[in-house]
């Protein structure tokens, strides 16, 4: 922050004399991004700081909306879901009170919003749906503790979104898994193996590592599951032992020197596969990512749909279709014999 200088040391914190063309015009409060006029540049000292905390008081006054998101961020509502959702929703809540942080709650309308969505599905129809929905719960809150008089998001439709897709053929898999590097493969594998989502990958634990299987919550949900042994994944494990070779780490997959691998390197990690598959395997599509791998063991997994759901840990049977990738093979006139 640059220093005042001493002809101006009197002024409150965060008012500055406003010029324009090197006139001197207005006294103005910078708080935050919002900068407000206090009181013009002929004003007495006095009259600037008598102008100054009346514009605090009422700053204070004022409910916002960002005001309200900030309360419910600090509620025992926002503080019992899950950390993944948390990070989520305070970067949605961020992007709308860019907007909306300002204004009063009760004047913020459907049409306001709707037009917040369709500018910002230019740019993402995904996110913007994610903070319609995330204004929507705020609002919500808010109504219930008498902060608002209703929820303006209620009524705005979100963008249809197709759901994905991508199902990884076997063939596919295999190939990826002899182009990544031995942590790469190693996540990989266990996310296929135990259809866990990559945060829960990368965090896991020697000390989840038990006799019955291993032990994963999954971060987004907090759902507690062990995940049975197979052969494979008792493999699996023993090759992650040589991870631990001469470095002490808590971690199942660790980076190199110690440490849980982070995001970025698994991400590093996964674009070099991506080159030497499409160097050693040209007529693979290499439209699927990293996430589609769960969604490749709940397809692949043997069972009905309520047995898929148990193994994925989804809370609903419609999540679980989400990832049931794999096409149903139908009979054909002629193809059953009677």
């Amino acid at each position: 922050m640059a220093k005042r200088k001493p002809e101006d040391a009197w002024m409150p914190k965060g008012v500055y004399l406003h010029k324009v063309r090197g006139k001197d015009t207005s006294y103005i409060m910078k708080n935050g991004k919002r900068t407000v006029t206090l009181c013009a540049a002929s004003s007495t000292r006095a009259e600037v700081w008598t102008a100054y905390e009346a514009a605090v008081e009422q700053s204070l006054a004022k409910y916002t909306f960002k005001r309200m998101a900030d309360e419910y961020q600090a509620s025992a509502t926002f503080k019992e879901l899950a950390p993944r959702t948390q990070r989520d929703r305070e970067r949605e809540l961020t992007m709308f009170s860019k907007v909306f942080g300002e204004m009063e709650p009760d004047t913020i309308k459907p049409h306001h919003i709707r037009r917040y969505m369709d500018i910002r599905g230019n740019t993402s129809r995904t996110q913007a749906n994610h903070e319609l929905s995330a204004c929507s719960v705020v609002f919500g809150w808010g109504y219930e503790r008498g902060h608002c008089k209703d929820n303006p998001a209620k009524g705005v439709k979100k963008f249809k979104s197709k759901s994905r897709d991508r199902y990884i053929t076997d063939r596919e898999f295999s190939a990826l898994l002899e182009c990544c590097e031995l942590r790469l493969r190693l996540a990989c594998e266990i996310s296929y193996l135990c259809a866990a989502r990559q945060a829960d990958v990368l965090t896991l634990k020697w000390s989840q590592v038990l006799d019955e299987g291993i032990f994963i919550q999954q971060g987004k949900t907090g759902k507690k599951q062990i995940k049975a042994w197979s052969p494979r994944l008792h493999e699996l494990m023993n090759e992650a032992k040589a991870l631990r070779e001469g470095v002490a780490s808590i971690f199942v997959i660790n980076k190199t020197g110690g440490g849980k691998l982070t995001a970025d390197g698994l991400r590093s990690s996964w674009r070099r596969a991506m080159d030497k598959l499409a160097v050693e395997h040209p007529d693979i599509e290499r439209t699927f990512t990293f996430h589609d791998i769960k969604a490749k063991g709940i397809s692949d997994f043997d069972g009905t749909i309520h047995d898929k759901q148990q193994f994925s840990g989804h809370k609903t049977v419609g999540q679980v279709n989400v990832y049931d990738r794999r096409t149903e093979v139908v009979p054909t006139i002629g193809s059953v014999k009677k």
